[in-house]
């Protein structure tokens, strides 16, 4: 059941990182991010990391995926010439052939590690949380919603033109 489980969440990954690089839409590649984090997050729950899970869905899932979307938002494609494809790609496949097969590799020769999983304590790391970095952590947050409201006023605002504004002559 567990390996299934590895398999499917593998393949939920694997797939969003082919998703990121595949597509053309910056959008499109933002949700494929996005997909391949929580993909990442269901590994990390198959190997009884709840802690780990949790903070890659609220900080990469979350975060990153907001950060690269305000990127997109503020990004005003009519200012940039159109992006062709790069001459470069028969390379970065090349090299990530090969360090695919260094991986692949890797994973088949090493021994299998029989561990027991072990219920981590966690009431130091809530009690820091909660006590010494709750100002921070308010104030990071405060921060980003900031952010989130600038980026959103910059990115609705149309580019003011000639047109409206008044003549410098007094009109005439």
């Amino acid at each position: 059941m567990q390996l299934a489980l590895f398999i499917l969440v593998s393949a939920l990954t694997l797939g969003g990182a082919l998703g990121v690089v595949a597509t053309r839409n910056v959008v499109h590649a933002a949700l494929f991010l996005l997909l391949s984090l929580l993909g990442v997050a269901g590994v990390y729950l198959l190997l009884f990391a709840e802690f780990l899970a949790l903070v890659q869905v609220l900080i990469y899932g979350g975060a990153v995926t907001i950060v690269v979307l305000f990127a997109v938002m503020l990004t005003r494609s009519s200012e940039y010439p159109r992006i062709s494809d790069n001459r470069q790609w028969p390379l970065a496949l090349l090299v990530a052939l090969a360090v695919a097969a260094v991986l692949g590799t890797a994973f088949w020769v090493a021994p299998q590690v029989d561990a027991q999983p072990q219920a981590p304590v966690f009431t130091g790391l809530a009690a820091s949380l909660f006590t010494k970095w709750a100002l921070p952590f308010e104030i990071a947050s405060l921060v980003l919603l900031v952010a989130l409201i600038g980026a959103i006023i910059i990115a609705r605002t149309p580019a003011a033109s000639d047109a409206d504004e008044p003549a410098a002559d007094g009109g005439r």
